[in-house]
C-alpha cells in the first residue's frame, strides 16, 4: 500500500498488554473458556485478531502463519523478493543508521508504508493489532502506544532486568537451579582475578561473562595473562561472572510461562565459535535437534531445572516465552542452567516443528494464549510430559551463517530463499521455492533463508542467512559434518561478491539479531 496511505485512521493508543487473567466468579468472560487442546487449535484457525511478528527478517516466528489465522510478518529484508503473501517488507526511506535490533524494528513500527499496512489489517477485522518482536526498548514501547498497537510481550523494564547474566545465575540459585561453579564479583586486574578464582575453587581456566551481552560476544575465555590482556579492557569495573571452564554439552530449550505452570520445549545442542559460520569464538551459530541431545535421565533434570527456574520468574513478574541455555559437564554429568534470554529465541525454529508442536500446539502458541484475552485450561504437568516423550523423536538443524572475512564486498548474485539439494556429487542446487522449512523431505534436502541479497554489503559479522535441514550439522565430537560443510560450500558458491571500487562508507547494512 502506498505510504500516502498512512493517514488512515487508527485505533487508540495503549501501552504493553498484560496477559488476561482468568475470568472473576460471577463475571462473563469475553470468550468462553477452552476446555482442552483440540479447542485451543480451533481457536487459533478461526482467529480474527490481526497479529504481526516485527523483526529484521520473518525467520524467528516463521511458519507460525500456518497454525494462527491473521497471523503475518513484517521484516526489514525481503527474503523472498515479494514471493511470500504473508511477509510484507517496505521500501526503504532515510532513517538514522542502525546500531541495533531494537533500531530496525522502531523504523518499521513508525514507516508510513507498514502504518498503511496494519491499518488496512485492523479495518478488515475491527480487533486491535498485536505485535510481537525479538527484540525491543522503551521507545518501542512508546511508538506502540501511540500508535495504538498491542505490544504482546512483558515489559521492558521487567525483560532488561532480567536478561542480565547476574540477575539470571542469581535467581536459579534461589529457585534450586544452579549454576556452573562461579562467583559474581568485580575484577581489577590479572593478580585480583586470580586471586578471587583461587579462593572460589574455580581453578585457572576460567569464563568470564558481562553482565548483557549478545550471542557469545561478550563471553571470554581465560586461562593465561595474555586472554587477561585481550579482554580486561571490558571486564575490569564491571560486575561480572566468573566461572570454571567445564568440559561441556551445550543445549538450548524454549519455554513457555503460563498461569498455569511452565511448559518447557525440545532441547538441543548449541553449535558455538566456528569459523566456517561465525567471526566470534564463543558465538552461536546453530543448532542440533536429535533424540541423544541429552540422556533420558539429564533430560529430566534440565526440565526441572527450567520449570523452577520459570516458576521464579512467575514471581517477578514474567508471562510469556523465554530461552535457557543449559550445560551438562560431560566429565561429571552434573546438569547446571546457563543463560537466560527473556524473549523469543533463535531456536524457535526448532521448537515450532518438532513431535510435540503436532501433538499439541507449537509452543509460541501458549505464550498466544497469555497474551490474547482467552481464559483457558491445561494441564502443564500433562503436555510437559508428552512434550518430554516426543520431543527427543525429530531431527532437524538450523545453521545461522555469517561472514568471518574482514574486507567489505558488494553482492552482486545471491541465493534464492528456498529449497535447496545436496546431488551426488556434493554439490548444493536450488530445487524451488516454498515458504519455510515444514516441507523439507529428507537429509539432504535443505531450506535457506536469504538475509544479505544483491546489492548489499558483506562485512565481518554480516549475515548471509539461515539453513535449515533434517541433518545433524555437528558431531559427538564437536566437528561440522561432512553434509554440515557441504551445505556452507554451497551458499557460500552461491554468492557473487567483490570489493568495490568506490567508498562504502555509511552503505553497510546492520547486522540481524535473531536471538
Amino acid at each position: 500500500m502506498p505510504a500516502d496511505d498512512s493517514t488512515a485512521a487508527e485505533p487508540a493508543a495503549t501501552t504493553n498488554t498484560e496477559p488476561a487473567a482468568p475470568a472473576e466468579s460471577g463475571t462473563a468472560p469475553a470468550r468462553r473458556t477452552l476446555k482442552n487442546m483440540s479447542e485451543v487449535r480451533t481457536f487459533f484457525r478461526t482467529n480474527e485478531t490481526p497479529i504481526f511478528f516485527v523483526g529484521p527478517t520473518a525467520f524467528n516466528l516463521l511458519g507460525l502463519d500456518r497454525w494462527v489465522r491473521n497471523f503475518s510478518y513484517i521484516s526489514y529484508y525481503d527474503s523472498w523478493d515479494g514471493y511470500h503473501p504473508r511477509v510484507y517488507s517496505p521500501p526503504e526511506i532515510e532513517h538514522p543508521d542502525f546500531g541495533s535490533g531494537e533500531d530496525i524494528n522502531n523504523y518499521l513500527l513508525q514507516h508510513p508504508a507498514v502504518r498503511a499496512h496494519i491499518a488496512a489489517q485492523v479495518r478488515t477485522t475491527g480487533d486491535r493489532p498485536k505485535v510481537a518482536m525479538v527484540f525491543f526498548d522503551e521507545e518501542t514501547e512508546r511508538i506502540c502506544e501511540e500508535a495504538g498497537y498491542d505490544l504482546i510481550l512483558p515489559s521492558y523494564a521487567l525483560r532488561n532486568h532480567l536478561d542480565s547474566k547476574i540477575t539470571t545465575t542469581r535467581l536459579g540459585n534461589e529457585a534450586g537451579a544452579p549454576s556452573v561453579p562461579n562467583i559474581l564479583t568485580t575484577v581489577e586486574d590479572w593478580q585480583d582475578l586470580t586471586k578471587q578464582a583461587e579462593a572460589a575453587g574455580l581453578g585457572t581456566d576460567m569464563v568470564l561473562q558481562t553482565a548483557y551481552g549478545d550471542s557469545g560476544k561478550t563471553t571470554y575465555f581465560v586461562a593465561s595473562r595474555e586472554d587477561w590482556n585481550a579482554c580486561s579492557a571490558d571486564v575490569v569495573g564491571e560486575q561480572v561472572k566468573v566461572m570454571k571452564r567445564i568440559n561441556n554439552r551445550a543445549v538450548a530449550v524454549e519455554a513457555v510461562n503460563t498461569r498455569h505452570g511452565t511448559i518447557v520445549g525440545p532441547f538441543m545442542t548449541d553449535l558455538t565459535g566456528y569459523k566456517e559460520l561465525t567471526p566470534y569464538r564463543g558465538g552461536w551459530c546453530g543448532n542440533d535437534l536429535y533424540p541423544e541431545a541429552l540422556t533420558p535421565e539429564q533430560r529430566t533434570r534440565a526440565v526441572g531445572h527450567v520449570r523452577r527456574l520459570g516458576d521464579r520468574l512467575r514471581e517477578e513478574g514474567y508471562i510469556g516465552f523465554f530461552e535457557i541455555d543449559v550445560l551438562v559437564d560431560t566429565d561429571t554429568d552434573e546438569v547446571y542452567l546457563g543463560e537466560l534470554n527473556p524473549r523469543i529465541s533463535g531456536a524457535s525454529s526448532m521448537t515450532n516443528v518438532t513431535a510435540g508442536a503436532y501433538a499439541d500446539i507449537p509452543l509460541f502458541l501458549f505464550h498466544l494464549l497469555e497474551f490474547l484475552g482467552v481464559d483457558y485450561h491445561i494441564d502443564v504437568d500433562e503436555v510437559n510430559e508428552r512434550w518430554l516423550e516426543l520431543a527427543a523423536i525429530d531431527v532437524w538443524s538450523q545453521l545461522i551463517m555469517k561472514t568471518s572475512d574482514r574486507r567489505i564486498r558488494f553482492i552482486e548474485e545471491a541465493p534464492k530463499t528456498g529449497i535447496y539439494r545436496l546431488n551426488g556429487e556434493g554439490l548444493l542446487e536450488y530445487q524451488r521455492n516454498t515458504l519455510d522449512w515444514h516441507d523439507l523431505s529428507d537429509s539432504d534436502e535443505a531450506f535457506f533463508l536469504r538475509v544479505y541479497g544483491e546489492g548489499d554489503y558483506l562485512f565481518r559479522g554480516a549475515d548471509l542467512g539461515i539453513l535449515v535441514a533434517k541433518a545433524r550439522m555437528q558431531t559427538e565430537d564437536k566437528e561440522l559434518t561432512d553434509k554440515c560443510r557441504e551445505f556452507i560450500t554451497g551458499i557460500h558458491d552461491a554468492y557473487v561478491a567483490e570489493v568495490p571500487t568506490t567508498p562504502t562508507e555509511g552503505l553497510v547494512h546492520p547486522l540481524t539479531y535473531l536471538k
